[in-house]
């Protein structure tokens, strides 16, 4: 049982590495300048693919519901996101960022009956001291704008979790996972338009390159290891994990791009890993038997008719660390 649990949390962890890898990406292979674009690009021909691939369409509430959560994880994510790196150095905006965990723990008390505990609150203020040895730089400025933008990003994603937990949806984890993606790029694309007008009359093999990489590996196959583990585990367990997407930027900005790894950050780094291991620890039986019953009180979903094999008919997000 604990070597199922400590797999579930390593493949759900790949989610969070795999986005540390959007900033190398977006800065070696994508035009310059157009996070929005590539937002759009990332999320919403992975979601129409999925959705051909599985064939399925929501039922009844999950036409609303898939909106909702495919907004607050993605497309606000996005856009809010979008605001921060824009008006903020990216160490305050990752720095800021990290207290997502610790708003999604107080969202899983309120909502779903999980025991904010000491040690939750301490792993996630040591996130945040990790993440700002590992990031920030002592001369980054403050935005009050960029700064609500990142804490309004850091916000709608644990709403996101929090909900993604509480609404369980029977239908397959890929058409869940495609139905999302549409929501949150279609949500994207006016703003992408507005913004930065059409795309680039052309763009080179690396550009598609690039954003193939962002649209099938950074989002196809990243959220739908993201949302098993958001079915599987606690909410805490998995947000804490979000915390890897910085220090996987880092790594790979320091392997890659040569760029010189520090003392502090090394320390950060390992301040949040500690962090990440101390907030995976399973809740004593008492408090594991509360959030149980707390499930158990909630109201099941309703059963949804599969839909025909061919009702789909559809073929077939660098705005940030995710």
């Amino acid at each position: 049982m604990l070597s199922n649990r400590l797999a579930l949390v390593l493949v759900t962890a790949l989610a969070p590495a795999l986005w540390g890898s959007t900033y190398l990406v977006t800065t070696e292979l994508l035009p310059p300048d157009r996070p929005l674009l590539a937002a759009v690009l990332r999320a919403l021909p992975a979601g129409l693919l999925l959705v051909a691939l599985t064939r399925r369409l929501p039922q009844g509430s999950w036409w609303w519901r898939s909106l909702v959560l495919g907004s607050l994880n993605i497309g606000v994510f996005f856009a809010l996101l979008f605001i921060a790196a824009y008006r903020l150095p990216g160490g305050v905006a990752a720095t800021v960022g990290a207290v997502q965990p610790l708003i999604a723990a107080g969202l899983a008390a309120g909502l779903l009956g999980e025991r904010l505990s000491p040690r939750v609150l301490l792993a996630g203020l040591a996130g945040v001291a990790g993440v700002s040895l590992l990031v920030l730089r002592a001369d980054a400025r403050l935005d009050p704008l960029g700064v609500a933008a990142a804490l309004g990003g850091a916000a709608v994603m644990a709403l996101g979790v929090a909900l993604s937990k509480k609404w369980t949806s029977p239908a397959p984890l890929l058409a869940v996972t495609g139905w999302q993606l549409v929501a949150g790029g279609v949500v994207l694309l006016p703003l992408a338009l507005l913004v930065e007008g059409p795309p680039p009359a052309t763009l080179t093999g690396e550009n598609l390159a690039g954003y193939a990489y962002l649209a099938l590996i950074g989002s196809a196959l990243a959220y739908a290891l993201w949302f098993r583990g958001i079915r599987a585990l606690s909410t805490t367990n998995v947000t804490f994990l979000g915390l890897l997407s910085p220090l996987v930027a880092t790594a790979l900005g320091w392997a890659v791009l040569d760029q010189r790894l520090t003392a502090p950050q090394v320390l950060g780094g390992l301040v949040v890993l500690a962090a990440l291991v101390a907030a995976q620890a399973r809740p004593r039986r008492r408090d594991a038997e509360r959030v149980v019953a707390a499930s158990a009180r909630q109201p099941a979903p309703r059963a949804e008719r599969a839909e025909p094999a061919g009702s789909a008919g559809s073929a077939g997000s660098a705005a940030a660390a995710r």
